[in-house]
């Protein structure tokens, strides 16, 4: 539906720091290659939503008179009660305090978007009635956003002590895609706003939005800073911030809940005599707090990665490993759900290769380099050496997915891969052959890669030099919302991780997508996929991303696919350093 008739929200708000709820590394005894894997936001438990919210009673608090298309919003307890654990290796609790925002009248829903890195993000609201064909924008004042996680500052929490004195004042950022549930029977069966808020430094634009009759889960944390709270008994006290109620029409309900905080042990027995069982993996005692919400152990990150990582390390020392993901299971918002299994076509394509010259087609762009680290020689690299290790991201602007199939022939090592084209009506009218996929053998690989999807190297400060890296071939797997609010966009993607797109050794074919809106991340420290700068002079180069290095995939643009980010190295062999300047309005290194 056209939008129309913008009207601008008058409240002059000024900025507030995001503070997301929590973390705790891993065990110091772990190996480093243990340690180096991807953060994710907490899996929420699923918690019923028992409240009735399109009446509230008179008097302080209650909601205002219902206007047509404008949402009526109410913050909401699930329980009055909840016990949170304290782990002692971290001594980080989770204020996973089970708070909601309810949503009723006419869905929440808003689209944040920045024109490029230079500009800030602009945050509109869209307003539905449900009744006219068109939609009303009002956009948000400036400031209330710092990324694309949600909307900063927006939750404060009071926790007092059993003597009534507040031991923890502290503020969140509020993802309307967190994990929702209806709250009355008639309300959508299902919410076709996407499943999380994107973390990715390179965001270009997001949809944001809670249905009608449903409520969003407040409560979203990762694992870079613990919130500290002996064992114990305790009182919070959770409210919205004074200008997002201002600007909402907001009552202010602030819901008091009883924490009991009990001290658990990754062995199992705690200060309290409670009993935990252990992980089948070492990290899972950690991940077991997803286990001990009903939800069974799980591991964390997009690509599998097994357990927190320690705030010192960046981006760039990430695992993509095991299908074993923080994700799996219902009402997960990390990105990286177990999705079903993507079915290649029944049999490779026969007569002429081609496609009308009017059919969609994906637009293939890479972003900016980020989480760049130096590394020392591991994950068979050479001891002794240098290596620049990075994160890279390369996605699809659309109008139409990228759909690449491979078909192997008997006793082959290689598959035969094409690229499918569609007509706006999802009919396919065509097929190009496209180079190959191989099978990596590489622990943490072990799956079909697609060759020559992109390419990364290290330029001199005049571009006149290059280091390539190894890394040539990827199984494609859509793990970062970049851009929802591009034509044919899709909200919710199947292939969000490694299971569900690379196939096993024996597959005999493959069908790997690249979604309109989504990227897809590699990290770069795996074995051949960082740049070796051992002899490397100090000095200013730039690591370059090529997205579809060869042209054999078809595409509507191809004067997009070059990403820059410039690097300063400095110190000497065996203890070089690297400096990396922002990129825009984008401070990520």
């Amino acid at each position: 539906m056209a939008l129309a008739d913008e009207e601008p929200m008058t409240s002059q708000l000024t900025s507030t720091s995001t503070s997301q709820f929590t973390s705790r590394s891993a065990d110091p005894a772990d190996s480093r290659r243990t340690r180096l894997k991807r953060p994710g936001l907490v899996a929420l438990a699923s918690l019923t939503v028992v409240a009735a919210v399109a009446g509230a009673a008179p008097g302080a608090g209650a909601a205002p008179a219902a206007t047509p298309g404008k949402p009526q919003l109410k913050l909401i307890a699930a329980s009055n009660s909840v016990t949170l654990d304290r782990w002692e290796e971290s001594g980080g609790v989770y204020l996973q305090l089970g708070t909601y925002l309810s949503v009723d009248n006419a869905p929440l829903e808003f689209q944040a978007k920045r024109k490029s890195y230079n500009d800030p993000i602009v945050v509109r609201q869209i307003l539905r009635d449900g009744k006219k064909t068109k939609t009303k924008t009002k956009t948000l004042p400036a400031g209330l956003v710092n990324d694309f996680s949600g909307l900063s500052g927006f939750l404060e929490i009071s926790i007092k002590n059993g003597a009534g004195e507040e031991v923890l004042k502290h503020e969140g950022t509020f993802c309307p895609n967190n994990a929702s549930g209806r709250i009355r029977p008639d309300a959508p069966a299902t919410s076709h706003y996407p499943q999380s808020c994107s973390t990715n430094p390179w965001t270009l634009g997001s949809v944001w939005g809670v249905e009608k009759g449903w409520a969003s889960n407040t409560s979203q944390f990762d694992y870079e800073e613990g919130v500290d709270l002996p064992a114990g008994e305790y009182t919070a006290q959770v409210g919205v911030a004074k200008k997002y109620r201002d600007l909402f029409g907001m009552p202010d309900d602030r819901p008091t809940i009883k924490v009991t905080v009990r001290q658990r042990t990754e062995e199992g027995g705690g200060a309290e005599g409670l009993s935990a069982a252990k992980s089948s993996a070492h990290h899972g005692g950690h991940a077991a707090h997803s286990g001990h919400s009903g939800q069974g152990d799980h591991h964390y990150g997009p690509r599998g990665a097994d357990a927190p990582v320690p705030p010192a390390l960046p981006q760039a020392l990430v695992d993509r490993g095991t299908a074993n993901h923080l994700g799996d299971g219902p009402g997960h918002t990390d990105g990286s759900r177990i999705a079903p299994a993507l079915k290649p076509a029944a049999k490779r394509p026969s007569g002429k290769a081609g496609a009308p010259a009017n059919v969609p087609k994906p637009d293939l762009r890479s972003l900016p380099a980020w989480g760049i680290a130096i590394t020392d020689g591991e994950d068979g690299d050479v001891p002794g050496k240098d290596y620049l290790a990075f994160s890279a991201n390369v996605w699809n602007a659309g109008p139409a997915p990228l759909v690449v199939d491979g078909f192997r022939k008997p006793g082959a090592d290689l598959m035969d891969a094409y690229q499918y084209f569609y007509d706006a009506d999802g009919k396919q009218v065509g097929y190009a052959p496209t180079g190959t996929m191989e099978w990596d053998p590489r622990i943490g690989h072990e799956h079909w890669h697609f060759t020559d999807f992109a390419s990364y190297r290290l330029l001199s400060e005049d571009q006149t030099k290059e280091v390539r890296s190894g890394k040539e071939a990827f199984c494609l797997a859509n793990t970062d919302a970049i851009d929802y609010t591009v034509k044919n966009a899709n909200w919710h993607p199947e292939n969000t991780d490694l299971s569900t797109a690379c196939g096993s050794q024996d597959a005999i074919s493959v069908r790997e997508v690249l979604d309109v809106g989504s990227g897809d991340t590699y990290t770069q420290y795996r074995p051949g996929q960082s740049f070796d700068i051992t002899d490397l002079p100090n000095g200013t180069y730039y690591i370059q991303v090529i997205a579809n290095p060869e042209n054999r995939l078809q595409e509507t643009d191809h004067k997009n696919n070059i990403a820059l980010r410039k690097v300063v190295l400095g110190g000497a062999p065996g203890a070089r350093t690297v400096q990396v300047p922002p990129h825009g309005l984008i401070d990520a290194p």
